[in-house]
């Protein structure tokens, strides 16, 4: 029986696979190519165990194989390359081949190799339309720009697939878990973010960030959950581990193309094939609609932008689906917006919503002073909670979450009702790093459990009342609620003269020994 492969090797083995490019592709860009051939050699593996065991069974009955492997989750499909004779115009078949990892390793010295994972990957898409049309649209094996003239290309595209061809990555089910799967590309995205740096922000948010932000949106068993800004899918997947069974249903939506397939490869390699991951501007073209409506969902989570400057503020008052109605965001910050669509998208009387922020958004005034006002006087806030800063490979802000509760909220004609809003300090605890901050799992246990207990803790949490709230113009600023202000010892000025007086008299004993030593030495 063969040993089972745990994750630290396979998470070391496919880093090590990254040696093929460094120093001659970005990290943003390499990024797209390991994740990519990840994927194959997971989909590959658990044809090939599958293939195998319908072998054992049928023994040379292609034809029944064949039709078993059919029905498989992913289909990868024979290849035929051929050539037409210009004489005769007869096609001349020049090689057949699954199209599977294993076909592509054993002609990794071939003159056209860029070419032909490019075929296999066009073929895998044909094949599996229905999940996976587009995924590998923006990732080309050939390109000299990315990867060098045909002799390093070459090159490096062999070393590459010798790299996967390692025992530690061989992702049979009888090897290796899926979780342990999923967790390796969540592992190389975060090694990933952390060699890109700004350009990280297309795709990541760190781990701790976003397991807090799911836990904080506690979502249940049978919720629909949503990302509106879902990046590689971080997000979705702690939040899936939240509700701790297969119980829920996940939808996303993401701007960029190459960061939108990373997402739809996450999904496969934890197993979500059903979540639906739309390509698109969320503020400017939402496509989680049913019936010309927005979809709605129990929780609503997400990393948005930071305020994002031309999020298309110029089109917001005709917006279709009335995102908008409580004010329209200035056009260089988008920050309001996102919130006003996670709200929106939320159940009415029931969802929830957890959002990472930029401290402005709790207390800049005018249009977003007006909107943040609004959604106070409607009960809708429940928590804000002020995080470190340089958590984020692309800032060194602090940043904060906001905590909605629609089953909080009052109707759109009563008198504000003296809700609560809980607000926590947690922006003086976490581990510190040479290049990045980083929260603890302690960390985190204490932010959840002080929101769940929603209660005083000196220095950390405050439970602030509606009419405190209206008291500070609805200024949202942590430091207005939470006092972490320490008060500096009393100096003992008598002690601190004794101290010094002593030090002088030591000083000049001193002096007295060198003026002798330099007379001995005159001598």
């Amino acid at each position: 029986m063969s040993k089972k492969i745990d994750q630290k090797d396979i998470n070391n083995a496919a880093w090590a696979a990254c040696d093929t490019f460094r120093g001659v592709v970005d990290p943003a860009q390499y990024k797209d190519y390991i994740l990519v051939m990840l994927f194959l050699k997971y989909i590959s593996d658990v044809w090939q165990d599958h293939y195998d065991t319908y072998q054992k069974q049928y023994g040379d009955d292609d034809g029944r194989i064949l039709r078993k492997m059919e029905r498989e989750r992913f289909v990868l499909p024979v290849i035929t390359l051929t050539e037409k004779n210009r004489a005769s115009g007869e096609e001349k078949i020049l090689d057949k081949f699954p199209a599977t990892y294993y076909s592509l390793y054993e002609r990794r010295a071939a003159a056209n190799i860029g070419e032909l994972i490019n075929i296999v990957f066009d073929h895998i898409e044909e094949s599996n339309k229905a999940k996976l049309e587009g995924v590998f649209r923006n990732i080309d094996f050939n390109s000299e720009a990315n990867l060098g003239k045909t002799k390093d290309r070459n090159r490096r595209l062999k070393q590459l697939l010798e790299d996967f061809y390692k025992p530690q990555l061989n992702m049979k089910p009888s090897l290796v878990s899926e979780d342990v799967i999923g967790n390796t590309y969540i592992y190389l995205i975060e090694r990933f973010a952390s060699d890109s740096g700004k350009k990280a922000g297309e795709f990541f948010t760190p781990l701790k960030v976003t397991e807090l932000v799911a836990k904080l949106a506690s979502p249940k068993p049978g919720d629909r959950i949503c990302d509106p800004a879902c990046g590689s899918g971080g997000l979705l997947v702690q939040a899936a581990k939240v509700v701790g069974d297969r119980n829920f249903a996940l939808f996303g939506q993401e701007s960029n193309g190459s960061t939108w397939a990373l997402c739809r490869m996450n999904m496969f390699l934890h197993s979500f094939d059903s979540a639906r991951i739309e390509w698109c501007d969320t503020l400017n073209s939402p496509l989680l609609v049913e019936n010309d409506r927005l979809m709605k969902f129990n929780c609503v989570v997400a990393n948005p932008p930071l305020s994002l400057d031309k999020w298309g503020a110029e089109d917001a008052e005709s917006d279709q689906f009335n995102r908008f109605w409580r004010g329209v965001p200035p056009k260089g910050k988008g920050d309001w917006a996102f919130i006003s669509h996670m709200i929106e998208t939320a159940l009415e009387k029931e969802g929830r919503v957890a959002v990472v922020v930029p401290h402005g958004v709790l207390f800049r005034g005018a249009a977003e002073g007006r909107i943040r006002q609004k959604m106070i006087e409607e009960n809708l806030l429940d928590a804000v909670i002020g995080l470190p800063g340089n958590l984020f490979p692309t800032t060194n802000i602090p940043v904060a979450i906001l905590v909605f509760d629609r089953s909080r909220e009052q109707p759109g004609n009563a008198e504000p009702q003296l809700g609560n809003v809980l607000f926590i300090d947690a922006s003086r605890e976490f581990v510190s790093g040479k290049n990045q901050n980083t929260l603890s799992a302690e960390h985190l246990d204490k932010i959840i459990g002080t929101y769940k207990e929603r209660k005083e803790v000196e220095k950390y949490a405050h439970v602030a009342e509606f009419a405190e709230i209206r008291e500070n113009d609805f200024n949202l600023n942590i430091p207005r609620y939470v006092d972490t202000f320490e008060e500096e010892e009393e100096i003992d000025t008598d002690a601190v003269q004794a101290e010094i007086d002593k030090l002088e008299q030591e000083l000049a004993e001193v002096r007295v020994k060198m003026a002798e030593k330099l007379k001995e030495i005159q001598r």
